[in-house]
């Protein structure tokens, strides 16, 4: 050990060797000699202590190493999107003005900068305990307000992995550490509630007259928008918020099979691009809505497909668009006393896509491969969510 001085410097500094033979330079931030020795013998036992347990000799914060790695999160994601876009239906949608779609790599860039930044902060990493990714699960579920299904909580384990293998990679951590991890404790996710064929009939209902009753702004435009919203949700099924609130005029086309005209539908969710076919009673909430957006009223509703306008199909009259629907859905689903469903769960805008499923399936109009086109998800996922359905299907073959 070697204790000295710079020049133009009060503090005393010291010096000793690493198990590499690597001098380690370090201040001991006394400008005491007697103080000074003391502190550079402490410095040099926490040295040989963390040389014993396996640990880095230098102990970095979380933050300065999340920050590192959000960055390589980051260029992850621009890569992917630049090789995204490559694609021929990806500039397709980029001249559409639909935006990329979510990836696993967006939902690990949430949990590292929203969740793991903000709570760990300047902790160094290497003292972060089992105990401390207890209390951090506490915090998270108490942030948002509920306990995550499995899939969410998977987002956050595979988070907390990678960034632990980043930080062994870039020698932050030695290669044997063995670090905290996160429990795999979700509850299993479950469809929202959806709506009974005889709720649906009560809701159309309701909603002819609930439309066009308010007499103030803005629910003269926001609850005839939501009622046209709502219903070609149920007669489409397409993603609410991700596909559908993207929707522009060009995006609409005629398909023509067998002499039948049937509306056309491309939209984007996470799950990519697909042409969807709407129910034929989707056309008459598509002539509302053309009527009220004045800058387009003029144009003739036969006409408006071949127009290719950019612009979005669920707008107010005079072209004001909304980023969200919820809360005149609240309002729509309390008026009409459709709020909870009868085991009492709350409904919420997805659970329109769920009774679109579970109608298509009870009323056997498809069969489930050809629902998980209409609908973007997988055959696995349709059976899993809806295995009751499709024996019910198949119950005329089985009996």
């Amino acid at each position: 050990m070697v204790i000295y001085k710079r020049e133009r410097s009060l503090q005393y500094q010291c010096r000793y060797k690493d198990k590499n033979g690597t001098w380690v330079r370090v201040s001991t931030q006394e400008v005491s000699l007697e103080r000074a020795i003391a502190a550079a013998c402490r410095l040099y036992d926490q040295a040989r202590f963390r040389q014993a347990q396996g640990l880095a000799q230098k102990a970095h914060t979380f933050a300065h190493i999340a920050q590192a790695y959000v960055k390589v999160l980051e260029t992850e994601i621009g890569k992917q999107w630049r090789e995204e876009s490559k694609k021929p239906y990806a500039r397709r949608l980029a001249r559409q003005g639909i935006q990329r779609r979510q990836t696993a790599l967006d939902a690990y860039l949430v949990c590292v900068r929203d969740y793991f930044m903000p709570y760990f902060k300047q902790r160094p990493i290497d003292e972060i305990t089992q105990d401390d990714m207890a209390a951090f699960e506490y915090w998270r579920d108490k942030r948002r307000q509920r306990t995550l299904v499995a899939s969410t909580q998977q987002n956050y384990i595979t988070a907390w992995n990678r960034l632990m293998a980043f930080a062994v990679e870039k020698g932050y951590l030695p290669a044997y550490y063995r670090h905290p991890r996160l429990k795999h404790k979700g509850r299993k996710s479950t469809p929202r509630p959806a709506f009974t064929e005889e709720e649906i009939e009560r809701l159309l209902a309701f909603m002819a007259a609930w439309r066009d009753s308010p007499q103030r702004f803005p629910e003269q435009e926001t609850r005839p928008l939501c009622c046209d919203y709502v219903e070609m949700l149920l007669l489409t099924g397409m993603r609410h918020s991700t596909e559908a609130y993207y929707i522009r005029w060009k995006h609409l086309a005629w398909h023509w099979d067998k002499g039948v005209r049937y509306l056309r539908i491309w939209v984007s969710g996470k799950t990519g691009p697909r042409w969807l076919i709407a129910k034929h009673r989707a056309v008459d909430v598509l002539r509302r809505l053309h009527a009220r957006q004045q800058d387009i009223s003029d144009i003739p509703f036969d006409d408006l497909f071949e127009q290719q306008l950019d612009l979005r199909v669920f707008r107010a009259s005079d072209g004001t668009t909304y980023t969200r629907m919820d809360s005149t859905w609240n309002n729509l689903m309390r008026d009409s006393g459709l709020l909870k469903s009868a085991t009492g769960e709350r409904r919420s805008l997805y659970s329109l896509r769920h009774t679109y499923a579970t109608l298509a399936l009870l009323r056997n109009e498809v069969d489930i491969h050809t629902l998980s086109k209409q609908l973007g998800n997988s055959v696995a996922m349709i059976e899993r969510y809806y295995s009751k359905l499709t024996a019910t299907m198949a119950a005329e073959r089985l009996a």
